[in-house]
């Protein structure tokens, strides 16, 4: 089982230039154990660069990786899981064979692998896939797969790239309990993903890069809760918020299905607000509402 002492991640100074191009720019953050931490950023961001950094897949020109306060090299790397975005399987491999000699490459007794394998393979779901091979299977299967094969040495660190890809709403609940699961046990868990709102459940904290940079970082309570005052309002007939365009001090962040989102000036009444809404219809709905991770990422990107 993972130790119970926290430990601590730190991805210190990170740069990588490809010619002309800087992936990483200096890129500093720190995952604490015990949390399931969202990565966050555009298309080219950096992210998948800084993954591989960690577990030394790429050459970095400066900076360097450390796990409780020391540098990571390979010894530590077999007690890391590491799920990447691109398909990591043999697709003609037999799934409970690929998962127990993913096991013995990370140094476990032939026993203590098949023993693994075959919990794993059960808690993920896909037990009575062992026997396959992985190219016959869904999508989705794969996915439980490469998580399995993350997870079967009992990592301390877990870093997965776009884990819920292509998952159906049953295999996002599965891998998501399974990742809360593990940093409940001490696991310091980092995943990148698109899907902001699945991010915003099942994480405690985020980090969030820009052309290889941090550009926000922190709880997603506080987060949600800091910066200027939104308003979440519905009027009938009112499916754009044409309504509250015109406003000074108001800016319409987002709308949906006849629901506005609106972003207020510290200067501006919500009476105010709420008047000119009563003046353009029946008004359904009237609160104020946190940030969501959509906004906190938009905002931060700006």
């Amino acid at each position: 089982m993972v130790a119970e002492t926290a430990g601590l991640l730190e991805i210190d100074g990170l740069t990588r230039r490809y010619g002309t191009i800087v992936a990483l720019d200096g890129l500093s953050f720190s995952v604490q154990a015990g949390q399931v931490v969202g990565f966050l950023g555009p298309n080219g961001a950096g992210k998948t660069t800084t993954m591989r950094a960690v577990f030394g897949l790429t050459d970095l020109d400066s900076g360097e990786v450390r796990w409780n306060g020391t540098k990571v090299d390979q010894p530590a790397r077999r007690r890391f899981g590491y799920m990447p975005e691109e398909r990591g399987l043999y697709p003609g491999m037999l799934v409970g064979d690929q998962v127990e000699y993913i096991g013995r490459l990370h140094g476990l007794s032939a026993a203590d692998a098949a023993t693994a394998t075959k919990m794993w393979l059960e808690r993920l779901g896909v037990a009575d896939r062992a026997s396959s091979k992985v190219d016959v299977l869904s999508h989705g299967n794969q996915q439980r797969v490469q998580l399995a094969a993350a997870l079967v040495h009992e990592p301390e660190v877990i870093v997965l790239d776009e884990p819920l890809s292509g998952l159906d709403p049953a295999g996002i609940d599965d891998i998501g309990a399974v990742l809360v699961e593990r940093a409940n046990a001490g696991c310091c868990v980092l995943f990148s993903s698109h899907q902001l709102d699945l991010v915003e459940d099942l994480c405690e904290s985020v980090t969030i890069i820009d052309h290889g940079k941090l550009v926000a970082s922190g709880r997603v309570d506080d987060l949600a809760t800091s910066g200027q005052r939104r308003l979440v309002v519905r009027v009938d007939g009112e499916r754009d918020a044409a309504w509250a365009r015109h406003l000074p001090g108001i800016v319409v962040s987002e709308t949906n299905g006849g629901e506005a989102r609106l972003v207020l000036d510290e200067s501006i009444d919500s009476d105010v607000v709420l008047r000119a809404a009563m003046a353009a219809g029946r008004v359904t709905e009237f609160s104020f509402a946190r940030r969501r991770l959509s906004e906190v990422f938009r905002e931060a990107l700006a």
